[in-house]
């Protein structure tokens, strides 16, 4: 077998390896738009449905350390961590949030697009620094 190719294949088995639990998400979802505007409504109907749906792993914070977290061997992932979300796209959560994977359901069937979209707008949310840094 030629030198590059061992060595080539040597490399993907080691990053697939190590990065196992990699969420994949396709490009043209990376690359969604959401049409949603963030507005007081759907941010607020957004909560509603995140402390319905989210609140058990992720936590009422954001920060994925919810009451039933600890049962699943994926890490939920820390929306309150603003540089992990400042790389996620608004089409790669929605992807997430439309495909889920294990032990994530899949919320396609169960809310609407829109409420998907919103459901992106109050993850952002999570993230975003405080308004008063000062008050605890």
């Amino acid at each position: 077998m030629e030198p590059a190719l061992v060595a080539a294949l040597s490399l993907g088995l080691r990053l697939s390896a190590g990065d196992k639990d990699a969420w994949i998400v396709p490009e043209e979802a990376k690359k969604l738009k959401n049409p949603i505007p963030v507005t007081e409504a759907g941010l607020s109907a957004a909560r509603d449905l995140y402390k319905d749906k989210c609140v058990k792993c992720h936590s009422e914070t954001g920060k994925g350390d919810g009451v039933e977290a600890a049962m699943y061997s994926v890490k939920a992932a820390d929306f309150t961590d603003a540089s992990m979300m400042k790389q996620k796209t608004d089409g790669e959560l929605f992807y997430k949030l439309s495909q889920g994977r294990r032990p994530m359901p899949s919320f396609k069937k169960q809310l609407a697009d829109e409420q998907r979209w919103q459901l992106v707008n109050f993850l952002r949310t999570l993230a975003a620094p405080s308004a008063n840094p000062d008050k605890k």
